[in-house]
């Protein structure tokens, strides 16, 4: 039976837009005003675990499509890459969406959508559970998408006679919708108290931040 460590040593995965619109959706903040590192530090301690790298994912416009948007993220990326987070940014997609108005009128708008952060993340947590730098993965994301990537981990831990936990922490109060972390991993749910104590007081949507 493999042995749990003294001190687990935990790796935090943030994808970044998963968890703006799960706070949103909880705690009905209308622009993501977390700030990642805290929040690694509390949900770590709080667990007993040694909290080592911080890696966070992002999709982000290109300037000419959303220039208020570019700007916020690159302010705030660059800001997280001063405090030694891990950051993986890609462009943001754009495609053409139809909706029907309440008049029966067509209405066709322009989408960014992310490509590839699911697998980033995905490539990242199963190298580095083979590399053993990690006992506990924790994601911030309910993304189903990474169960197969979960299941690798367990395969590797099992494998190896080694205790690697994966767990998934997500915003959680009466009004989310969402009430699922991502399967086969422990679930911890962040309250509104937890996260108020991590807001990043810097605001990246005025030009001087």
């Amino acid at each position: 039976m493999a042995v749990v460590p003294t001190s687990p040593r935990a790796m935090v995965f943030i994808d970044g837009q998963n968890l703006f619109y799960a706070v949103k959706e909880a705690f009905g903040y209308v622009y993501p005003n977390y700030e990642p590192l805290c929040l690694a530090q509390k949900i770590c301690k709080a667990q007993g675990w040694a909290q080592k790298e911080v890696h966070f994912y992002t999709g982000m416009p290109d300037e000419q499509d959303d220039g208020f948007w570019h700007h916020f993220w690159k302010s705030k990326l660059a800001q997280m890459g001063r405090m030694g987070i891990q950051i993986f940014s890609r462009p943001l997609r754009y495609r053409n969406q139809t909706v029907k108005l309440p008049d029966g009128a067509p209405y066709t708008f322009l989408v960014g959508q992310e490509k590839g952060v699911d697998i980033r993340i995905a490539l990242d947590i199963v190298r580095m559970a083979r590399e053993n730098v990690y006992d506990v993965c924790l994601i911030l994301s309910q993304d189903q998408d990474l169960t197969e990537a979960v299941d690798e981990i367990k395969h590797i831990a099992a494998k190896d006679n080694r205790w690697i936990k994966v767990a998934c922490a997500f915003p959680f109060s009466p009004t989310t919708k969402n009430k699922r972390g991502i399967d086969k991993t422990d679930w911890i749910k962040i309250d509104r108290v937890t996260y108020d104590a991590c807001l990043d007081h810097r605001d990246y949507r005025l030009k001087k931040s």
